[in-house]
């Protein structure tokens, strides 16, 4: 089933998700949900917050960058509870973009390797690294379950100069392929 997205400006994507334990009800066909959800609104990855769940999951499907980067040529995978543990080399420049915050893409700087703790949809614990763009799009994910965006991470001024389009899409006044759920209007 295709879930509708949360769009920039819900308080929800500002929210620090919550782990989940084996027993979460739904959660194999929420993950399959997600990556339904991924595909239809040409995403690479997309975590649960972005689909109204405060809960610490994320889902990526990498292949899509595999021409360019060919450890991303098969990369696919769920995230459970994961916690990044650390980030190392050099910052590089990456444009960015996200399903909640359409037709807005800039370059956001990350370091280029990232160590994760997860666990896989059987509950497997992983203690991995990764590295370049699979790297960014883990930063990216992981970013939406502590609450942050990847235009957080974007020089002020530039920042600043989106402001009308982040108002925009907050407000729903903008023309996307795919549900999305917008911030509740003031009543005055």
């Amino acid at each position: 089933m295709i879930l509708p997205i949360v769009a920039y400006g819900h308080p929800n994507l500002r929210k620090i998700s919550l782990d989940i334990t084996p027993e979460y009800e739904g959660l194999n066909e929420l993950i399959a949900n997600m990556y339904e959800t991924m595909y239809y609104s040409s995403g690479v990855g997309l975590a649960a917050p972005q689909v109204n769940r405060q809960i610490r999951i994320f889902v990526i499907d990498a292949t899509p960058y595999g021409k360019e980067h060919p450890e991303a040529s098969t990369f696919k995978k769920a995230f459970i509870n994961p916690r990044i543990v650390g980030e190392k080399g050099e910052e590089w420049a990456f444009n960015e973009g996200c399903l909640s915050i359409p037709d807005i893409h800039e370059d956001v700087l990350r370091p280029a390797d990232v160590h994760i703790i997860y666990r896989d949809e059987q509950f497997i614990e992983h203690d991995e690294w990764y590295s370049g763009v699979i790297a960014r799009v883990i930063q990216h994910e992981y970013d939406h379950l502590e609450g942050k965006l990847f235009v957080d991470k974007i020089h002020p001024l530039r920042k600043m100069m989106l402001k009308r389009k982040l108002n925009d899409i907050s407000r729903g006044n903008i023309d996307v392929s795919y549900k999305m759920i917008f911030p509740q209007k003031k009543k005055y």
